[in-house]
């Protein structure tokens, strides 16, 4: 099953590479300032994270029995803000319909905010022998929103161009209601963050025997923490990692000479 995630994994990254070619051949199209504008979109910036991830995270699952930690929380990064840049595309997209204001959808751009966005999703759910994700990781979660909004506005005031409205200067009111909408957005960046840690956390894991969490130490007859570690190889053997004195790992069968 695993090995099965990994090739499509890698199937989604090349169809992701060729929809990101596709579209941005579409956008040359509205003048010359396409090119950076097309590259300075959260969501084009988003998509393109996904797309070397799958890969990566595809090489990874026909090789190792299991994603690294700095893989899955990559993951979570890329999934939070896959999924923000769908939602936010269909509720601009929704306002410009109801407004009356004729907006084009290619079937590019419903791949890149629906489809991309819908994978992400899925794999994160889905995916066979994930680690949890510690709560920790909520600190870098904002880093990239924040980094991204200072400089679309620095190279908006120069340029006069900004990817959504609600950025724009023109668009908005005032300080007051771009104060709100920012504080809207970066509270939903964080809110479906913390639905995919609770998800990693709680939610049935593929591939790993019920009842077992193998990320959380547990203290053994002797009063020794000790933590349980599945490696792969013929028989996928379950070790006993000793946390405390003796150090050593020993097989389920072994007697434990510390005692």
């Amino acid at each position: 099953m695993r090995k099965a995630f990994g090739v499509t994994r890698l199937v989604a990254g090349a169809l992701g590479i060729l929809v990101l070619a596709l579209h941005l051949d579409y956008s040359l199209g509205s003048g010359s300032s396409a090119l950076p504008n097309f590259f300075s979109y959260f969501s084009m910036q988003s998509a393109i994270a996904g797309v070397i991830l799958w890969l990566i995270g595809g090489v990874i699952a026909l090789r190792r029995s299991a994603d690294p930690r700095w893989l899955m929380t990559a993951r979570m990064l890329v999934t939070t803000y896959l999924l923000v840049s769908g939602v936010v595309y269909t509720i601009i997209v929704a306002q410009a319909v109801a407004r009356g204001v004729s907006i084009q959808v290619p079937w590019t751009s419903q791949v890149l905010h629906y489809w991309m966005p819908a994978y992400a999703l899925v794999d994160w759910l889905l995916a066979p022998r994930r680690a949890s994700i510690r709560w920790i990781s909520l600190r870098g979660v904002l880093a990239f929103p924040i980094a991204w909004g200072a400089f679309t506005m620095v190279r908006g005031a120069m340029v006069g161009w900004y990817p959504y409205f609600f950025l724009d200067p023109y668009q908005v009111s005032g300080p007051a209601e771009f104060a709100a909408y920012g504080a809207i957005v970066l509270s939903f960046i964080m809110l479906v963050a913390v639905l995919l840690i609770l998800a990693s956390r709680y939610l049935p894991r593929p591939g790993r025997p019920p009842g077992l969490d193998l990320d959380r130490p547990r203290r053994g007859a002797s009063g020794r923490r000790e933590r349980l570690e599945a490696h792969s190889g013929p028989q996928d053997d379950l070790l006993v990692v000793q946390l405390g004195k003796g150090g050593g790992p020993l097989r389920a069968d072994e007697p434990d000479k510390n005692r």
